[in-house]
């Protein structure tokens, strides 16, 4: 990227932003297919090419018609909002979380308002399902930087609760401020004809910006010492230093860098 090249900063909130994400430097990794930081337990970095498509429509859920005079039946009217007594509400109770449905969200509570419905109709492929999951209450949970018009930097980022691996490594270090809890940004990554021209660091200036115009007083991100360069995707310290973060926890590992937000 040269002083002369054109900047564009792109929010990634639909395909044709996807397909547009730079490549990783790594040919193993694919940041198309990347679900490390939303799932602590199975989540991998790993390209993998049926994650590019698209995703089918979900079917309509079919509801089985009961006397509507008898609200603890288990089936439901077809016209029923809600039905606490209902084996899915149930369940719903005892599984808040979804199960392992990365984009469920806990809706259980008849003392609250209903939630937005959800479109099932959306078919977009899972990563851009996963970035755009929270779009209607927190914004876009990604960016993209093109330079002359070409793919060049990669950043993802949210609220913590959208990245339970952030909240398993924040959970090492009890000292962190716990309220208000931060943003973070999980991974900033550059094509290779790039790197050591300040891409990175323009990018993520633009996100902290987002991030402070969003609300959130505060931004952390969590290096992996553990791993080589082209395997870590949320960076070095020293790259963060750089950003106007601090080192918040010096760990030889697991670090945590993070910057107040004006």
């Amino acid at each position: 990227m040269s002083r002369s090249s054109t900047i564009e900063i792109l929010d990634v909130t639909d395909d044709s932003v996807f397909a547009r994400l730079p490549p990783c430097v790594d040919p193993r990794f694919d940041h198309r297919s990347c679900d490390y930081w939303e799932n602590d337990v199975q989540g991998s970095k790993a390209a993998r090419a049926a994650w590019w498509r698209s995703m089918p429509a979900a079917p309509p859920v079919r509801q089985r018609v009961t006397d509507p005079a008898n609200p603890f039946a288990a089936g439901t009217r077809a016209d029923d909002e809600f039905n606490p007594f209902a084996a899915t509400a149930v369940a719903a109770a005892l599984d808040p979380l979804g199960g392992d449905d990365l984009f469920a969200t806990p809706s259980f509570n008849p003392f609250a308002p209903s939630p937005p419905e959800r479109d099932e109709t959306v078919t977009g492929p899972r990563k851009l399902r996963l970035l755009t999951r929270g779009a209607a209450v927190f914004g876009s949970y990604a960016k993209i930087l093109l330079a002359d018009a070409e793919p060049a930097a990669y950043a993802q980022f949210g609220p913590l609760s959208a990245y339970p691996r952030a909240q398993q490594i924040r959970d090492l270090y009890p000292s962190l401020p716990q309220s208000p809890l931060p943003a973070v940004i999980t991974c900033i990554a550059t094509v290779a004809e790039v790197r050591g021209q300040g891409t990175a660091g323009l990018l993520v200036a633009t996100v902290c910006d987002d991030l402070a115009a969003r609300g959130f007083a505060s931004v952390e991100a969590y290096p992996d010492l553990t791993l080589q360069p082209n395997e870590a995707s949320a960076g070095h310290p020293a790259f963060w230093l750089t950003c106007g973060f601090d080192l918040a926890v010096d760990d030889e590992r697991y670090p945590v860098m993070r910057r107040a937000l004006d």
